[in-house]
């Protein structure tokens, strides 16, 4: 949630949504097969990464956290050699799952926040989590949670994290990406600024996954939905491939307009 996991006023994970559509029961997409598949062939490894993503602080639920994983590991096969990037890591719940499917593709993730939480996750707002403040300056620190979840997890080889603002960030990003996770701010102009920055750097073929996207108003914020999804799909970039809750994964398919 903002650069950080989940989003405002989220849908609970049993609200609207939670069908998907493009996976059938599994995932398929960007040359993937089943979804059931891939974690045949992938599994949790050694260490049970999987577990520890459903034990780090978080908002990504179970269900659409292996929709990702899967959708990641499809990508990564599709377009080998090429990184993988998650704006938003907030604790490194979904970091987990994608990190993981950067190690089975031969890749790495990279993840960038500034670990100081968006609007949603300040004091005052629902999503506020005491546990998470630095009480010498009395601010939002994630950092050492996420760094934590990782090394949990035994998978900091597969990561490369960058503290900064997504917007600065994205302006000295030059590489092309086979996946694209964007679940950073969910105001109006963040989530704006993390669709102009970061989606041309989608290789064609490659996948972006947004979280938080909630067409109808009473399932929660917009502008995953109006800044990020809607202009995707409006570019003529990117298809729709799949959906389950709030995640929509989306397919770049021209290189430019």
């Amino acid at each position: 949630m903002g650069v950080g996991e989940g989003g405002v006023e989220r849908a609970g994970s049993g609200g609207a949504g939670r069908r998907g559509r493009g996976w059938g029961g599994a995932w398929r997409g960007a040359g993937g097969s089943g979804a059931g598949r891939v974690r045949a062939v992938v599994g949790d490894g050694p260490t049970g990464w999987r577990d520890h993503a459903l034990a780090a602080t978080g908002f990504m639920p179970a269900d659409e956290g292996d929709a990702l994983h899967d959708a990641a590991v499809a990508a990564g096969r599709a377009l080998p050699g090429l990184a993988m990037l998650e704006v938003g890591s907030y604790c490194g719940r979904s970091t987990v799952w994608l990190a993981a499917a950067a190690r089975a593709t031969g890749t790495v993730l990279v993840a960038v926040d500034h670990h100081r939480g968006s609007e949603e996750n300040q004091a005052g707002w629902e999503h506020h989590d005491t546990s998470v403040v630095d009480a010498r300056i009395g601010r939002m620190d994630t950092l050492p949670r996420f760094r934590a979840t990782l090394y949990d997890a035994g998978l900091e080889d597969a990561v490369v994290a960058i503290v900064g603002q997504s917007p600065v960030v994205a302006a000295l990003w030059r590489s092309p990406l086979s996946f694209l996770f964007i679940d950073g701010g969910h105001g109006v102009e963040p989530a704006r600024q993390d669709y102009l920055g970061w989606t041309p750097h989608v290789a064609p073929g490659g996948i972006l996954a947004i979280h938080d996207v909630f067409p109808d108003p009473a399932d929660g914020g917009r502008p995953p939905y109006e800044e990020i999804y809607r202009p995707a799909l409006a570019s003529g970039r990117f298809v729709e491939v799949g959906a389950l809750g709030s995640l929509r994964i989306l397919r770049r398919t021209r290189v430019s307009d």
